[in-house]
């Protein structure tokens, strides 16, 4: 099964200095309909403007994965982590516990990104974060796996979540083919480029939700970036 969310039909708020939108019902958005894909919670599609951006706050138990599509942001946290996570790159934080963080547009530019949230197998444990950057090289034409609950394997960022989150670049005519198994969620989003999923046609920043399947190839019918998430 695949089901097609157009971008028109996501949760919007615009804040000024942030224009979010929602995948699954978040903040003030609430769809019925929309609670999650599987352990998958959170996907929001976020433009933050320069020289702002997301004052302290806390979370608990929950994976959170922040993909960087253009510009950077900088994260602080209340155990001490710093970091600056640059267009491309990657950034994961384990709840735990609880922790207190701040995420920061210090560019001229505005920072566009995917903030993912994935709800973990385990809890009770202590917050941790990292980054890592992610050269697009390793994942032009198949897909890299870029967090993952089994990170050694696939050489990736830690999460605490049987779930995997990975891209790839694709020129145009070129495919990818993601293995999984019908009983697990996918959802993938191209922030650039018009993609077919299966066959299935997709505009840039649309919502790709998919179970059922054991094969996901995604063809591009112009030059693309996908983002993917494989959960329970």
């Amino acid at each position: 099964m695949i089901d097609i969310r157009p971008f028109a039909s996501l949760g919007h708020a615009n804040h000024g200095w942030l224009d979010a939108r929602h995948h699954f019902s978040f903040a003030n958005y609430h769809d019925p309909d929309r609670m999650g894909w599987g352990n998958i919670r959170v996907w929001n599609d976020d433009t933050i403007q320069g020289q702002s951006g997301f004052p302290p706050h806390p979370h608990r138990d929950m994976e959170i994965v922040t993909f960087v599509r253009t510009g950077a942001i900088t994260h602080r946290d209340s155990l001490g982590n710093e970091g600056r996570t640059a267009a491309g790159d990657v950034q994961v934080m384990s709840a735990g516990t609880g922790i207190t963080h701040a995420e920061y547009n210090l560019e001229s530019e505005d920072t566009t990104l995917f903030q993912i949230w994935i709800i973990p197998d385990r809890t009770g444990e202590k917050p941790g974060w990292g980054q890592r950057e992610f050269p697009k090289a390793t994942r032009e034409g198949g897909f890299a796996v870029l967090a993952s609950g089994t990170p050694e394997a696939d050489d990736a960022l830690p999460i605490r979540t049987d779930a995997k989150v990975a891209a790839t670049t694709l020129a145009a005519g070129q495919t990818a083919t993601w293995t999984t198994s019908g009983e697990r969620h996918q959802y993938l989003v191209a922030p650039t480029g018009r993609v077919k999923v299966n066959g299935i046609e997709a505009q840039p920043r649309d919502g790709i939700a998919v179970t059922g399947e054991t094969e996901i190839l995604v063809e591009a019918l112009e030059d693309a970036e996908i983002v993917l998430v494989d959960a329970r």
